[in-house]
Formats: C-alpha cells, structure tokens, sequence
C-alpha cells in the first residue's frame, strides 16, 4: 500500500491528487495521494521532521518549496542539482532521493505530440522566458539532443545565467523580446514558459507572432486557459500548436515511474484531464 502527496501552498486546488489518484486506478497499484499544505510562515525544518515521520514512499514539492527541500535531502538527481529545484522526492532504502520531472516530462509531452522531431535535432527553438520552468525546459531540451535553443526574457541577465552550464556543442544565443519578434521567422519551434497569458490575465500575450512562420510548432506551458491568446494568435498564423496541460500531466507520469517502475498510458488520461480543466 503506497502512500503519496504533495507539499506546496497554495494547493488545495492542485490537480496532481486527481492525475495521481487516476494512475493508482489505471494499475494494480494501490495506494494514496494526499495534500499537505504547508504555511511558509511555519517552521518548514520542523514541517520536515513531521513528514519523515509520517514515512510516505513518495511525494510532489510545488512553490514555494522546490528549492528550500534540497537541504533535507540524502541524495540529489544530476538534472535536479543542475536545475537547482526539485518537485518529486522518493523515499528508498531510508533515504529521501531528489527528482526534477518538469523539464524531462515538458520535452516528452512534445515529442510524443510531434514524435518527427526525434529525428529533427538540429532545428532551431526559441525558448521564451528564463524562470525555474525554464531552467527545466532548456536542459532537457540538451539533453534529448537539440543543440540550437536561443533564449529571449525581459531580463537578458536571467537568460544568461541559463546557458552557464550547457555543453560546449550547444548553440544559443540571448536576444531580447523585440529583436526574437524580428527573427521569429528563423524558428521552427517556439516555446513560452513564462506565466504571462494564465488566468485571470488571460488577454495578455508576451511577444507579437507577426513574423511567424506558418509550419512552425508553438508551446505554451501555461494550462489555465488551455488555448491561451499566445497559441490562438499562433493558430491564427497556421502553426502546429502544443498545449501546457501535457506537461502537467507527462511531469506527473515520470514521478509516478520513479515511485512505482510502472508506466501510465496517458491518451485517455489527457482527453480526461482537458475536460477537468475545461470545466
């Protein structure tokens, strides 16, 4: 019998125990997934003795806290130490071993959307914003192979501070929001990782999609609306579209593979999930 959660504030409307608790229910698994909320204004060390004891096999962390659980950690993935935040911890052998399945379950989402890229490595993808989906984001996108990832952000620092550890054979460049508008045309991939366009701010877009080319493919990783003003514009211009949901959803499906070594079929699933979030 598994016991599961997540720890975060605010979370009392967070989808993960309905993605999670439709897992258990698609396996012979069994178990639980249970909020934990955690006020920031409490002790988080004390909170953190108090969830040892409760003894979970596994759990999600979401903000504030992805960063502020590393130091209760006995081990460290690569990808999350590289990533600097954590969302999935799995209780093995005593220990409490630190995952990041963001970036990872973000790049399995659109390849399974667009499995052609599996062979398309050297396209050239824009990646707009430079935050801790971001971050996730674009060391996947490395790792999985692609190598010419430019960055735009309001703050060209922020981006900097991206590509600090990408290997050598990468090729990225920082362009501020104006000059990525003017070479929009270049990408084949477009990416949107900042929050902007998200409910109830749904009116808003980030950049012009004037320039646009009508094959490429466009993501937003914001979910709530799901067809945001930034993919309905990029729509507008015939691009193939990616939607922000997949990646809540695919990010779910690895922690529950490091929890259990059981692998979800997520069509229905995602059909499922657009109807929650829709209403």
């Amino acid at each position: 019998m598994y016991t599961f959660g997540l720890i975060g504030y605010p979370i009392k409307h967070s989808l993960s125990p309905w993605i999670h608790e439709s897992f258990l229910a698609s396996t012979d698994v069994k178990g639980s997934y249970s909020i934990i909320e955690i006020d920031p204004a409490e002790s988080f060390s004390k909170n953190m003795q108090l969830l040892k004891e409760k003894n979970l096999n596994g759990f999600n962390i979401t903000v504030p806290f992805k960063q502020s659980i590393i130091p209760f950690l006995d081990e460290l993935d690569e990808e999350a130490k590289r990533i600097g935040a954590v969302n999935t911890v799995v209780h093995k052998d005593g220990k409490w071993i630190g995952y990041n399945t963001d970036g990872k379950g973000y790049v399995r989402s659109l390849m399974d959307k667009y499995p052609a890229l599996e062979s398309e490595k050297e396209l050239s993808l824009l990646m707009i914003g430079a935050g801790g989906a971001a971050r996730g984001i674009y060391y996947a996108l490395l790792a999985e192979g692609f190598t010419n990832i430019d960055i735009t952000n309001r703050t060209l620092a922020s981006a900097q501070e991206l590509t600090e550890f990408k290997p050598v054979s990468a090729n990225t460049n920082i362009k501020t929001l104006k000059d990525a508008e003017e070479t929009l045309s270049d990408y084949d991939v477009v990416i949107q990782t900042t929050s902007v366009g998200m409910k109830p701010h749904e009116g808003t877009s980030i950049m012009s999609l004037d320039k646009l080319k009508a094959s490429c493919i466009v993501s937003d990783i914001v979910y709530q609306p799901i067809k945001t003003r930034f993919l309905t514009e990029a729509e507008s211009k015939g691009a193939l579209l990616h939607f922000g949901h997949t990646m809540l959803l695919y990010q779910a499906q690895l922690a529950f593979e490091i929890w259990t070594n059981k692998n979800i079929e997520l069509v229905e699933l995602e059909t499922a999930l657009r109807l929650q979030l829709e209403g």
